[in-house]
């Protein structure tokens, strides 16, 4: 017979459990195998806001300037308008303080030269309208003279033409008295009287002649003067309209200086005030990079950075190639923030604690340099709110969520080394395999 110690030691008299227990393990697991199981795709990135104007930005110096006071530090919360800081004048062409004053004595100089030229311009359209009165009236008195000139040679030719029907009568008369005295019919003294008369009226036909002739030269030299008188009150018009164009440019010129002048007042009023630097927005300023006072900034130097206080937080993560063809803009992502605690079940997104629900907008369709896509994720706002707590730049990590399969259809995928199941996003949010 064996002792009690030995039956307390090795139970040889008591019935095994581990068959049992065997048994309701396999039932488990097998149970286990048939569970719904979330397909996902782990993805890191960083915190960001949706738009440009609310992420950090540099502040800059408008102009170069010398540090004259500071208004604000390193942490300090300004609002839109705060003066940053103070800065003075160091380049030669605005050092002197009179500078718009005197670039305004400029323009007051510019504008009575442009009066000036515009009374010349005045006093040259006075000597047209003369000049052009003194031309007309001497040409009406030229063409009045010539008229008379014409009629009087219309008289001569009517005067040349009585003189000739004379002439060709008493030279008629004049043959018959010489053959009558020819043949002694006339006396001498009747004959030498004919003769005397077509003496005569050849002498009216040559003083006839030349007064006609005086009085076409008379004409041709009227007419000569009439065309002197247009090219001498041309070439004088000439003159004057070039002194006239000539001030006109003058004008011309002075306005364009002028508005010059006026651009630079403008421009000097402008940079006047750009020596406070402002605030563009709310925000928190830091990295400031100047210390002190008399430091020397630069033409858009940079001066520090604002991070606005407003922001619509966003979510850049960074996929892999393999991943891309499973991502597309609507689907959900479970993100976990850097200094937020979680806990994680992958596989049941809707047990997990600590995650905050998001869903992609954007997918960007160039690599990046670390050789993944960015795509761009917002909050879901049908969820929970993400933390007010999470800051610009901060970590994160996303789970995007795919198809919902068993865990032992899942397990065969990973052993064989298949890629997670196809699907797209439809309008009313539910997801189909394909």
């Amino acid at each position: 017979m064996k002792p009690k110690s030995f039956e307390k030691i090795y139970h040889y008299n008591r019935d095994s459990r581990v068959k049992r227990w065997f048994y309701i393990f396999i039932a488990l697991a097998i149970i286990t195998l048939f569970l719904p199981w979330t397909q996902n795709i782990k993805v890191t990135g960083n915190v960001t806001s949706l738009y440009q104007q609310q992420r950090p930005q540099q502040l800059h110096s408008p102009i170069p300037g010398r540090i004259v006071k500071w208004y604000v530090k390193n942490g300090d919360y300004v609002k839109k308008g705060d003066t940053i800081l103070q800065l003075t004048e160091i380049k030669d062409d605005y050092l002197d303080p009179m500078l718009i004053a005197r670039t305004s004595q400029q323009v007051d100089a510019k504008k009575g030269m442009r009066d000036f030229y515009q009374a010349k311009v005045e006093t040259t359209n006075t000597q047209l309208n003369a000049i052009n009165s003194a031309r007309d009236l001497k040409i009406k008195q030229l063409k009045v003279k010539l008229q008379q000139l014409q009629n009087k040679l219309a008289t001569e030719e009517a005067e040349l033409k009585a003189v000739n029907n004379e002439l060709i009568l008493i030279t008629d008369q004049f043959n018959r008295q010489q053959k009558m005295y020819t043949d002694g019919l006339v006396s001498l003294t009747q004959f030498q009287q004919r003769s005397a008369s077509f003496q005569n009226a050849q002498a009216k036909k040559t003083a006839a002649e030349n007064k006609l002739a005086q009085t076409k030269q008379e004409v041709v030299a009227t007419t000569i003067e009439q065309n002197a008188v247009v090219q001498e009150y041309t070439e004088k018009l000439s003159k004057i309209q070039g002194d006239r164009f000539q001030n006109l440019g003058s004008i011309e010129n002075s306005t364009g200086e002028i508005a010059k002048l006026e651009s630079q007042i403008t421009n000097y009023k402008i940079r006047q005030g750009l020596y406070y630097v402002l605030v563009s927005q709310d925000g928190q300023i830091v990295q400031l990079n100047k210390a002190g006072i008399g430091e020397i900034l630069k033409d858009t130097e940079s001066i520090g950075t604002i991070v606005p206080l407003k922001v619509n937080h966003a979510v850049e993560v960074y996929i892999k190639p393999v991943d891309l063809p499973l991502i597309k803009p609507g689907q959900k992502v479970m993100l976990i923030f850097d200094g937020f605690p979680a806990i994680v079940f992958s596989g049941w997104p809707n047990s997990s604690y600590g995650t905050f629900a998001g869903k992609i907008i954007a997918v960007e369709n160039t690599i990046h340099a670390n050789g993944k896509f960015k795509a761009v994720v917002i909050a879901d706002t049908l969820t929970k709110p993400w933390p007010p707590q999470i800051k610009m730049g901060a970590g994160a990590q996303g789970i995007a969520i795919l198809n919902d399969v068993p865990i032992w259809y899942e397990l065969w995928r990973n052993i064989n080394g298949f890629p997670a199941d196809y699907y797209t996003v439809a309008t009313n949010k539910s997801t189909t395999k394909k």
